[in-house]
């Protein structure tokens, strides 16, 4: 009577790990999601959402066998090879997709270039008959303001709304995940930025843009034909430095720098966007958009993530 009883539970477990999918990937609701830049920062952000909602993730990359690649096929998405440039691998990426999320690279290639890869990408996800196109663009990308990066992609979004093809649009704010890229200079107590320390900014983390651009693929009525600018929190300078001596466990100040030796070190292109920062900004109503999404992180939440030790 023990024994069988053990065999019973033996079984139970057994049929358990089989229901849970045991080493297998993870259960999808057989919707395929093409994501481009998907070893990116945002990209990578939202494969792993979209995985977690039960999509099967397709990630674009140039080069499969890169270590984010390969980190992101262990935990589930099917990594295919393909360059903006390819029209015969956009077809073939996208081949069977139900839905296609799109980011583009001022940085990486320029103006024309950038808006030339997002009509490639609408056109493809057009002519293989995607049901849903999402494209992170830029909050303010709607409004003119001068900064070549913002406009490039107002006007990827035009071609996109002229295309036809059912689509949304999520348009984030500064990403908190920049800060890691100053971590250096903050570890030796010190944040560098030519701006005013009283004035208020915003921002929102990576993980959020795949939360938004989950919830637009959950809900195609609610979403077709909608842009959102999304931003999780906003604070001025001061906050902010305070924030991070918070987290980091330093006494961090902020040390104003000249603009001409902000534009000596970042270039043209990122002094023109921070002094819109400091003079304009975001308008993002933050506090109605926390309301209707609580969940959004903060910049508190968000720092609390990293490990500044390693």
């Amino acid at each position: 009577m023990m024994l069988n009883r053990r065999i019973f539970l033996l079984l139970s477990v057994l049929m358990t790990m089989a229901a849970c999918g045991g080493d297998k990937a993870p259960a999808t609701n057989g919707k395929v999601i093409l994501v481009t830049g998907a070893t990116g920062t945002q990209g990578g952000a939202v494969a792993r959402e979209l995985i977690t909602r039960g999509y099967a993730v397709r990630g674009l990359t140039r080069n499969p066998d890169s270590d984010r690649a390969k980190a992101l096929s262990d935990e589930g998405a099917e990594m295919v090879k393909g360059d903006f440039d390819d029209a015969a691998s956009l077809a073939a990426a996208m081949q069977g997709a139900h839905g296609v999320f799109a980011v583009t690279n001022f940085w990486e290639h320029g103006y024309d270039k950038e808006v030339a890869h997002g009509k490639q990408l609408v056109d493809a996800a057009k002519t293989a008959g995607v049901s849903h196109f999402i494209f992170t663009s830029v909050a303010s990308a709607d409004v003119y303001t001068g900064i070549p990066h913002f406009e490039s992609k107002g006007e990827i979004e035009v071609y996109l709304a002229e295309s036809g093809i059912i689509y949304s649009v999520v348009r984030p704010v500064s990403f908190m995940d920049n800060v890691l890229f100053a971590r250096s200079e903050l570890l030796k107590g010190v944040y560098y930025d030519p701006r005013d320390t009283g004035k208020k900014h915003q921002w929102i983390a990576a993980s959020d843009i795949g939360f938004f651009v989950g919830e637009a693929l959950d809900n195609p009525d609610e979403w077709n034909g909608k842009a959102l600018d999304i931003a999780g929190d906003e604070m001025t300078l001061a906050e902010y430095v305070d924030e991070l001596s918070y987290s980091i466990g330093l006494d961090i100040h902020h040390q104003q720098i000249s603009w001409e030796s902000f534009e000596n070190q970042a270039g043209e292109e990122m002094t023109l966007m921070t002094r819109w920062f400091d003079e304009k900004g975001y308008g993002i109503d933050v506090a109605a958009l926390r309301e209707q999404y609580p969940n959004l992180k903060t910049y508190r939440e968000f720092l609390r993530e990293i490990d500044w030790q390693n």
